[in-house]
């Protein structure tokens, strides 16, 4: 049985400022692979150049800028 691709989940950052050049993106998650990430903001081409070199997929997750925080939302 073929060892499972890692995965890196990131999301779109919710509060950064337009025209700005700060990187846009927030790690949010890594399944499959032991890794220690040191930036809180990354950007895509960052993101991109990590998993090819680690043999990981990216995972996007959408987020709702319409809604606030609800009692959904889970504090880690």
């Amino acid at each position: 049985m073929p060892a499972k691709k890692a995965k890196i989940f990131y999301r779109e950052r919710t509060k950064i400022g337009s025209g700005k050049k700060s990187p846009r993106y927030k790690l949010v998650a890594i399944a499959g692979i032991d890794m220690k990430v040191y930036a809180k903001h990354l950007r895509k081409q960052e993101l991109d150049q990590i998993a090819k070199t680690l043999g990981a997929d990216l995972v996007f997750l959408e987020v709702d800028k319409k809604k606030g925080k609800s009692q959904d939302d889970v504090e880690v």
